[in-house]
């Protein structure tokens, strides 16, 4: 059995959830250690079942609680070298045999499972996108995108399930009055985070390539909402030809609780 689900989505937080018969990984661990903790719990997932935490880039939103949960569970932790140098201070000491160094566009094995990386584009130190190759299918998560680089949509095409990054509404973005010029233009570049639009078009890309869950996440808490978000990909895949619902599914990963629960024998 498989099991798969975000614990956390959003721009205050990110953290997914990997479950073979042999183990279990977090993807990212952006909340504290008890509230991770809460939430496996919560959704009725045994903490004890972890054995590693891969990270994709050292954004707080993504590292927060991974020294912590790394000491406490006694974690393998996995990030390229750069996320690595750019995380070190905040995730503390954690054991030289729990450090796994890896690169950009290499596999790995944890948990029984195939962990294959890429390259994406963002404005962080070596970041990296995961796809997750288990018997029969495989999962990807590809958030924190300036653009649906054409190296990451190879590397995420044909997945079974797509965790994939709406973040924001582009005019709302711009007319948002809490959010200075650099960061307005840092968010809206080619390293920055894939609007709604951007996110609607990779989302109809990898439909087309076989995807058959779509899961929209990392949605800013003030540009954009779940409706909105759920309804510019529900149009686009309309509009290309798709039948939400009996060609693909389309869900929203909540920002503060538990996502939809994939499980897949």
């Amino acid at each position: 059995m498989i099991t798969f689900c975000t614990l956390f989505s959003g721009s205050s937080g990110n953290a997914a959830y990997l479950e073979t018969d042999t183990g279990a990984i977090l993807i990212d661990c952006g909340m504290s250690c008890k509230q991770i903790l809460d939430s496996l719990m919560g959704a009725g997932l045994e903490p004890s079942h972890l054995r590693a935490v891969v990270i994709t880039h050292e954004h707080s939103d993504h590292i927060r609680g991974v020294g912590p949960m790394a000491r406490k569970l006694g974690l393998t932790v996995c990030a390229t070298e750069g996320t690595w140098e750019g995380m070190e201070r905040t995730v503390g000491a954690i054991p030289a045999h729990q450090r796994m160094r890896i690169n950009p566009g290499e596999s790995f094995f944890l948990a029984g499972m195939e962990v294959a990386s890429f390259a994406i584009p963002h404005d962080a130190n070596e970041p990296v996108g995961y796809r997750f190759f288990l018997p029969r299918t495989s999962i990807a998560v590809a958030t924190d995108l300036g653009h649906f680089a054409p190296g990451v949509q190879a590397a995420v095409s044909g997945a079974e399930l797509v965790l994939l990054e709406s973040n924001h509404d582009p005019e709302r973005l711009r007319q948002n009055p809490h959010y200075p010029a650099t960061l307005k233009n840092r968010i809206l570049g080619k390293k920055g985070h894939l609007s709604n639009e951007s996110g609607a078009q990779a989302a109809v890309q990898l439909a087309s390539s076989g995807t058959k869950h779509l899961l929209l996440g990392h949605l800013s808490s003030e540009n954009n909402d779940p409706d909105l978000a759920y309804r510019t990909s529900h149009a686009a895949l309309t509009s290309a030809g798709a039948v939400v619902g009996r060609d693909v599914t389309l869900q929203v990963a909540g920002r503060h609780q538990t996502g939809y629960l994939y499980r897949m024998a």
